[in-house]
């Protein structure tokens, strides 16, 4: 899962009173075989309501019955399944109701005792689709998740059970999905029987307004870049950018060796009332974004590694899985200790991609290692918790509030795994002569025999054997010390190896001016040390920066700089004149119902991450990010 700038605790299941071992067998009396699917049929005619109907015929066998709803969801690496949302839940077999009873501790489970003579068990229910900020559906369009409107029973594995599903849309909308269609009557589409596990791994997207543009004209597989969007002229794609997102496929190509499905759907939402995020599948990916990210230069520059980073995936995540995230079924608890592979890895073959294929140029790329590369570098949350706790914890550090995050640490797998990427990319360009790079150990790892997708997990022993394949070096204990190990400095060592060293001025970043208009918030976390909101409310503090020194808080509100009203130009404008003369920076700050003056002894200017080309040295970061294919003609 890609975040944008901006997943719970396991129980242990309740028996009911059985032994584990009779348990299991009762379970596995009621499974349906695997040639005779549960029967799924959604409605979503009545999405623009924030409502889905569903309908589930499981065969089964009298007796005890266990039914799950989906916890554990790949790509969220957390047990955040929405059960919350699940409503109107009734079970009936031959036209009577059938009770149910959930556990007791795994909310995620209902206890059915299944009548004799019952071959099969009806179930109903709505799920309430959320809006705001987590919202996935609009007046206009829907994203479903399968996985949001079905249960299914515990025991056998997701890839056992064997779903036949249709998908009621509204009168006119159209869909995307990596399902294959069967029959279409109506507003009803029925598709392929799959199994459960496939059936998660393939969301779908319908609206009133909806396009569908062939990346790869001719080409096997195929891949197609599925639009819907809350209004027609949302789904404009430039011909430059329709150019660079097909160029994903051959750059994808050369990077890999090799491809895992049978065909490829980018899914992407353009709306500004969903969230905002892209989610990993085998054959697809979730992406959704502001109704504008294909029509503004800027917004798509400061998003444009979402659909890159995703793709990618369906190699390192789908295909390549850690051992700890390659459970049997969605109610298995995940360990994400590979995290920092998973998506560490990902995070820096995304932005390398977003650059090959021209979404962005060699200066984008720069300016965002750099902002990663020095937020990271400040953070002196790392002198406590090693990065390798951030991928242990993420299913907690992702709902983790803004504030505290510089001490609390972050899901920080993403950029300092790249960093840490960048430096293994490095090191093997530089000991082969420039023969190898990281790019042969994506072949290696990731590649292998092209066909339908299947999860070949590894371990941290395998990632160390495939590298030392490509370039003999400790990677172990190259790992260990990144990864393992508490690091009062970011891995830097990527960046200056490859000729370019970080440094600051006072010209803020093109790329840090669109995410500060975009997002509303001014970033000062490399000169006073602290993050403010619109509106003057303090986001976030360096512990050991001048602004905490002074005894600004997060939460706290700025009211006023040097005596005059806070604006975000006046104390930057505070900052530059105090590097000319010994005045304190005095900000008026409003902590609930209290004020009180803070003042900032700080005389340094402003400072912003840049990367600063070091002659010494060759130019590397200039050689990965070459395109590895001729540019269309």
């Amino acid at each position: 899962m890609m975040l944008q700038s901006g997943p719970c605790v396991t129980r242990g299941a309740v028996y009911l009173g059985l032994g584990a071992a009779a348990l299991s067998l009762l379970v596995a009396a009621a499974a349906p075989a695997p040639d005779n699917p549960i029967q799924l049929d959604v409605n979503a005619t009545d999405a623009a309501r924030k409502v889905l109907h569903a309908r589930l015929q499981i065969p089964v066998q009298p007796g005890k019955l266990t039914l799950v709803y989906p916890k554990w969801l790949p790509g969220f690496h957390g047990p955040i399944g929405p059960i919350t949302d699940l409503a109107g839940l009734k079970m009936s077999a031959a036209g009577k109701p059938v009770a149910w009873r959930r556990d007791a501790e795994d909310m995620y489970a209902f206890a059915v005792e299944v009548p004799v003579g019952t071959s099969s068990l009806d179930v109903a229910l709505d799920y309430l689709l959320p809006s705001g900020e987590h919202g996935s559906a609009t007046a206009q369009l829907v994203n479903l998740n399968w996985s949001d409107v079905l249960l299914y029973p515990k025991g056998p594995r997701a890839g056992e059970l064997q779903f036949a599903v249709s998908l009621r849309l509204p009168e006119g909308w159209r869909f995307g999905t990596a399902l294959a269609p069967t029959s279409q009557v109506g507003s009803i589409t029925r598709f392929e029987p799959v199994s459960l596990e496939t059936l998660v791994d393939s969301p779908v997207i319908a609206g009133a307004h909806f396009r569908t543009v062939d990346l790869s004209p001719g080409g096997q597989p195929p891949h197609w870049l599925h639009l819907v969007a809350d209004s027609a002229a949302a789904l404009e794609l430039k011909p430059e950018d329709g150019r660079h997102f097909s160029r994903l496929v051959p750059e994808t190509g050369a990077l890999f060796g090799a491809r895992h499905y049978r065909a490829y759907h980018f899914l992407l939402t353009l709306s500004d009332h969903v969230a905002h995020f892209g989610l990993e599948h085998h054959e697809s990916s979730d992406n959704r974004q502001s109704e504008k990210f294909l029509t503004d230069a800027d917004t798509l520059k400061l998003h444009a590694g979402l659909l890159p980073h995703e793709m990618a995936h369906s190699w390192n995540g789908k295909y390549r899985r850690p051992a700890g995230l390659a459970t049997p079924d969605f109610q298995q608890p995940m360990q994400g200790e590979l995290l920092w592979v998973y998506e560490g890895l990902t995070d820096y073959l995304g932005l390398i991609l977003t650059t090959r294929c021209g979404l962005w140029t060699e200066e984008d790329f720069r300016q965002n290692l750099a902002l990663d590369a020095a937020s990271l570098d400040r953070q002196p949350g790392r002198t406590w918790r090693p990065l390798v706790d951030t991928a242990v914890a993420a299913q907690l550090l992702y709902d983790a509030r803004k504030e505290g995050s510089a001490w609390r640490r972050g899901v920080d797998f993403y950029p300092e795994g790249a960093l840490i990427w960048l430096e293994a990319d490095v090191l093997i360009r530089q000991q082969s002569q420039g023969r190898r790079s990281l790019d042969d150990f994506c072949k290696k790892f990731c590649g292998g025999p092209s066909g339908p997708p299947r999860v070949v997990p590894y371990t941290f022993d395998d990632v160390v054997a495939a590298l030392n394949e490509v370039a003999a070096h400790d990677w172990g204990q190259f790992f260990q010390a990144r990864v393992y190990a508490t690091t009062p400095r970011a891995p830097l060592g990527g960046i200056e190896g490859a000729g370019w060293r970080l440094v600051y001025s006072n010209a803020v970043p093109e790329l840090l001016k669109i995410a500060e208009s975009a997002q509303k918030f001014t970033d000062l976390r490399f000169s006073l040390g602290l993050t403010i909101k619109e509106g003057g409310a303090v986001q976030d503090v360096i512990p050991g920066s001048p602004a905490d020194k002074a005894g600004v808080g997060a939460s706290m509100k700025i009211v006023a700089v040097d005596g005059r009203r806070w604006t975000a130009d006046l104390l930057r404008a505070a900052i530059k004149t105090a590097r000319t003369n010994t005045a304190l920076i005095e900000l008026l700050v409003e902590n609930d119902d209290y004020f009180k003056t803070c003042k900032l002894d700080y005389h340094e200017g402003e400072k912003y991450p840049r990367l600063e080309r070091d002659a010494t040295k060759p130019d590397l970061l200039s050689e990965i990010l070459k395109p590895l294919t001729p540019a269309p003609q």
